[in-house]
């Protein structure tokens, strides 16, 4: 790294002292103004930063970081989920009040492009969510604006929750319709998650590598196949605000692209089918890019305004 590159590192260090030495995380004056600060130090696209090569102080800092911005993200969805249900009318026609409201409409437009581009027209009848959480903005989003006839069912581990987000939808006559919510640990579902055309992961499900395998291992052995799975992963300097998702984490998987937004929308999306063939072995070991369908080898990336696309190249036979 360069010299510039190692003093935003040590900006993001010196915020996370900040940051974790603070009483509470529910939303503040000082909370917010600190994490303001962190998210337009990560989100500049940088190249030359790869969380994976530092060092282990800096490691275990990101690692405690991803952490407190997820409890930090939940105080804020909640504090939002709050007084969104207190509007007498309709409550969806108020999400604008939520600060990143616009980050996930351009989210859920991107989600959607890509659905659109890698199922060749067809229109998912059935989508879960995995994490939606007290404001479940992208399936709202995906719900309202672009996939208008298509069930959307949340899952979360956490019943208060999955309590704000049923009232936050239960006035609208059209989502509340097609919107239904499960407290449960994802890890619990097997056969029901063969119903499903589209599953989202949510970037907080598993906040290390560890943890987000093993629920990645889960959905491959139960979704059916040829079925689609979204993840949000994280580029560069995002990567102190969630973790990031390789190619080589989605054994039976065909990954299919990876976009790396270099806009205000801060995660990256992975979007990759369920191969309909076992994988073969274990070669090379649990991260391998060995293994089908992980193209790695073919992977090439191209510029536009406001994303870096890797996609994976064509592939050596022809997978439903």
């Amino acid at each position: 790294m360069g010299c510039q590159d190692e003093q935003l590192v040590q900006t993001i260090c010196d915020l996370y002292e900040k940051i974790s030495k603070l009483e509470s995380l529910k939303p503040s004056e000082d909370v917010n103004i600190l994490f303001k600060q962190l998210v337009s130090t990560c989100i500049p696209p940088n190249p030359n930063i790869d969380v994976t090569k530092m060092c282990d102080r800096v490691q275990e800092i990101r690692l405690n970081l991803i952490k407190i911005c997820g409890l930090a993200e939940g105080h804020l969805e909640n504090h939002f989920s709050s007084i969104l249900t207190s509007y007498q009318d309709n409550p969806l026609h108020h999400l604008n009040i939520f600060p990143y409201y616009n980050n996930y409409l351009k989210l859920g437009k991107l989600e959607f492009d890509l659905l659109e581009q890698n199922l060749n027209g067809f229109v998912p009848k059935s989508v879960a969510f995995i994490g939606s959480g007290p404001l479940p903005l992208t399936s709202i989003v995906l719900a309202s604006f672009h996939l208008k006839d298509t069930i959307f069912h949340n899952f979360d581990i956490d019943p208060s929750a999955n309590s704000l987000a049923s009232l936050l939808v239960s006035s609208d006559p059209d989502i509340s319709q097609r919107m239904f919510f499960h407290t449960v640990d994802i890890m619990d579902v097997t056969e029901s998650l063969k119903s499903f055309d589209v599953v989202f992961l949510a970037a907080l499900v598993g906040m290390n590598k560890e943890e987000k395998i093993k629920v990645i291992e889960h959905l491959q052995k139960h979704m059916a196949p040829g079925a689609v799975l979204m993840l949000r992963s994280a580029h560069g300097p995002r990567a102190f605000l969630y973790p990031i998702v390789e190619p080589c984490d989605l054994q039976g998987f065909e990954v299919l692209s990876i976009y790396h937004p270099t806009d205000d929308v801060i995660n990256s999306v992975v979007i990759s089918k369920k191969h309909p063939v076992v994988s073969i072995g274990n070669v090379g070991g649990p991260n391998s890019c060995l293994l089908k369908p992980c193209n790695c080898s073919k992977t090439h990336a191209k510029m536009n305004k406001n994303m870096m696309i890797e996609e994976f190249g064509a592939r050596e036979e022809q997978l439903s």
